[in-house]
């Protein structure tokens, strides 16, 4: 029963609670367990499993319920369902002082936000009552639907299901001394390569188990029930340990119902008091068995089964969105906060707590809170090849690799595919393949630095993961493949566009473009991706670039390691080709876009400019260009090198991240490369990559030739001729335009 506030203004009022719509009258067991906090000063965490520290845990879960309805309400908007269902999971966690805590589950935000807003982290962003959160809450500047990495405390984004293991998991490889608890939920374990992704990696590190997923099984997803609500509890169990987990902590609720409610998932809110006390010292108690097991080199499994919407304004689904018309006036939405309502007492108690837990607040405590000490890598020793030899633009950039790997001992180069068959087995052979069994033949050992799953999630997510942290590392692949782990990429780099610290730039290597492929057929010939990233650019601190030849890929792989939040994506062939640029040439196309490769001494009939992304796409835009010097034509190749640079500033929101780079070429410069009487865009793969070219181009008669679609051939120059791009049709474009 809560109380109206005017009639507890006796009492005193935490400053924080201001804008709170209901509070609670004291009762017996606050008098009894709620005397002082039991994190005292000077502590983080609870000292033993007393009555006190129980019922405080579980006026923490109640406060974490509270507050996330009604912050949801407060905008008739957000999440408020499935997060209620683990609060007392998270209470726990919290009190035994592990607050560095991430979920895959975008919908537990407000959740999270909550949290933050007790520990008092959101003083940061000006948060500091309960009406200033309402105020920005889903608001722009504010605490936006789902998880951000701008908002203080909070470890990682949350969006697309299935990536919070690879969070916690980049934590525990960079932090062994401490506990990463991630919470997922049992739509979310759907997903693919959850269980799988933790299981290799225990495999590859097997004495890193300080990561502990924390199942929120709660028998719904976001509009119907779960696929894994009819399993028992000894199916669930068996689940995980078939996926390697030591230890599986299961909690269910129902043994402790005494409220006589229906089927498997129950509501613990709706306990007799004496049974919500078992009930959290059942969590709290188990939780704390399954924090040390993981923490002593046990892989463990947390797991609370829990109704979903437990504590809040309604059950399962239903409880997962609210609507326009769900505010906190709403009946149901008000008797679900009046019935989790706390005292000012009682809120001043939780706040103590939360403040003192894990150290301090967790935007002065949590590890990404701070920059990751990284080691100096000096001058890297590149291998400047001569033009017109030929060298294997992968092979040049692995050398590079290995010797980063050399001087940064934390550094994790992963791959799906295998480095070999990129023609990188030169990494392997400096960094090894992680793997327990230790074979010289195959380049592997159980210390390696090159990480092999068989899932491009599980490379990207690894990789994105440790430079989210703070850490660099490196995701190799095929560009076929690139779909599989890209939407982590993704979610990391726009993180990294919105955190308040450095940390190194997510870098990425793509090899066996589409036009290497043509005896795998269109499996391995996907180069569709690049829209993907040409459309990312535009972000701000995305870059994909495309160096022409061996010189220019180690500059490109030498500056992105060296940046700082950023995403980066380098595409390059793992074939022999011709070299084109010196060192000092390559250098400077990576910092300015692009570089003219060629020009001939004149033409009567005109210039020809073509803007080629790619490098081996460039073996028939030069034997084009021989027959259309005989033609005529004064011909110019220009290797678009790092088409973001291209861009006019105003395309770009270049001045909306962290770490802004503004440097764009300028429009002399660009014209001195590109005005042409024609103009042609060549690229091996889509065309997205040259529209900054199309767009700034002042050729009155342009155009673009590029990827169209896959097919088996015998070669590469018979998938560029079923794509169009053979010489005699470049040359034919030319002439059509020039008719």
């Amino acid at each position: 029963m809560s109380t109206p506030a005017q009639e507890i203004m006796h009492q005193t009022m935490p400053a924080f609670t201001q804008g709170i719509k209901h509070f609670a009258p004291e009762t017996d067991e606050l008098q009894r367990f709620g005397q002082s906090a039991v994190i005292g000063e000077g502590q983080s965490a609870i000292a033993e499993m007393t009555d006190a520290a129980v019922y405080q845990t579980r006026l923490a879960a109640d406060a974490l319920r509270y507050l996330t309805l009604q912050v949801c309400s407060s905008k008739e908007s957000g999440h408020p369902g499935g997060f209620a269902s683990s609060a007392d999971a998270y209470a726990s966690l919290v009190m035994l002082g592990h607050t560095n805590i991430v979920t895959e589950v975008g919908h537990h935000a407000p959740g999270f936000y909550s949290a933050m807003f007790l520990d008092g982290s959101l003083g940061e962003m000006g948060i500091h009552t309960m009406d200033d959160m309402m105020a920005r809450f889903r608001e722009r500047h504010g605490l936006l639907g789902h998880l951000s990495g701008a908002i203080p405390g909070l470890l990682a984004p949350a969006g697309p299901l299935g990536q919070g293991q690879h969070f916690a998991m980049a934590g525990a490889y960079l932090h062994p001394d401490k506990l990463f608890p991630f919470t997922l939920g049992d739509g979310g374990m759907g997903e693919p390569y959850v269980l799988s992704a933790m299981m290799h990696f225990h495999t590859a590190y097997p004495k890193c188990t300080n990561f502990l997923p924390v199942l929120v099984w709660n028998g719904y997803s976001q509009e119907h029930h779960s696929m894994v609500s009819i399993k028992s509890n000894e199916e669930m169990i068996a689940y995980w340990k078939g996926h390697g987990f030591e230890n599986v902590v299961l909690v269910d609720a129902k043994p402790f119902d005494d409220a006589g409610q229906h089927g498997d998932y129950v509501d613990s809110t709706l306990f007799s008091d004496s049974n919500r006390m078992a009930f959290t010292a059942e969590v709290l108690g188990q939780m704390k068995h399954a924090a040390d097991c993981a923490m002593n080199g046990q892989l463990t499994v947390f797991i609370i089964k829990q109704l979903k919407g437990a504590g809040v304004h309604a059950a399962g689904a239903k409880s997962h969105n609210l609507y326009p018309g769900d505010s906190f006036d709403k009946p149901d939405i008000a008797e679900g906060l009046k019935k989790r309502a706390l005292s000012p007492r009682a809120w001043q108690l939780v706040r103590d707590n939360f403040q003192r837990a894990g150290g301090g607040p967790a935007v002065k405590t949590v590890v990404t809170e701070f920059e990751l000490d990284l080691p100096e890598l000096g001058e890297l020793p590149k291998q400047e090849f001569a033009i017109g030899e030929k060298a294997v633009p992968s092979t040049a950039m692995g050398a590079l690799v290995g010797e980063v790997g050399r001087r940064d001992r934390r550094y994790v180069v992963t791959n799906a595919d295998g480095n070999e068959a990129s023609s990188m087995k030169n990494i392997n052979e400096v960094l090894q393949i992680r793997h327990p069994t230790a074979d010289a033949l195959y380049n592997q050992g159980p210390e390696g630095q090159v990480y092999e799953p068989l899932s491009e999630d599980a490379c990207a997510g690894f990789a994105g993961g440790l430079a989210l942290f703070g850490s660099r590392a490196l995701w190799l692949s095929y560009e076929s493949f690139v779909v599989n782990g890209m939407p982590i990429i993704q979610t990391v780099t726009q993180a990294m566009a919105e955190l308040r610290r450095r940390t190194p730039s997510i870098v990425a290597m793509f090899t066996a473009g589409a036009l290497e492929q043509g005896r795998n057929g269109w499996t391995h010939q996907r180069p569709e991706i690049e829209n993907y990233m040409a459309a990312m650019m535009r972000n701000g601190n995305f870059y994909a670039l495309f160096p022409c030849d061996a010189n220019m890929i180690q500059a490109a792989y030498e500056w992105a390691t060296n940046s700082f939040n950023k995403g980066v994506a380098i595409v390059a062939s793992k074939s022999a080709l011709p070299v084109y640029t010196t060192l000092e040439q390559a250098r400077q196309a990576i910092e300015e876009g692009a570089v003219t490769l060629y020009e001939s001494d004149k033409g009567e009939k005109g210039t020809v400019a073509f803007a080629v992304t790619g490098d081996m796409v460039l073996l028939p835009v030069f034997e084009a260009r021989a027959e259309l010097e005989r033609q005529g034509y004064k011909v110019r190749i220009v290797c678009v090198a790092s088409p973001r640079r291209l861009y006019r500033p105003d395309d770009v929101a270049w001045n909306t991240v962290s770490e802004a780079d503004g440097a764009f070429m300028s429009d002399a410069d660009f014209d001195t490369l590109f005005d042409a009487d024609i103009m042609i865009g060549v690229s091996g793969g889509a065309s997205g990559s040259l529209e900054p070219v199309m767009l700034r181009s002042r050729a009155a008669r342009r155009d673009v030739m590029c990827w169209k679609r896959g097919e088996t051939t015998a070669s590469p120059s018979e998938i560029m001729a079923f794509n169009g791009l053979s010489a005699d049709d470049i040359v034919a474009r030319v002439n059509k335009l020039g008719a």
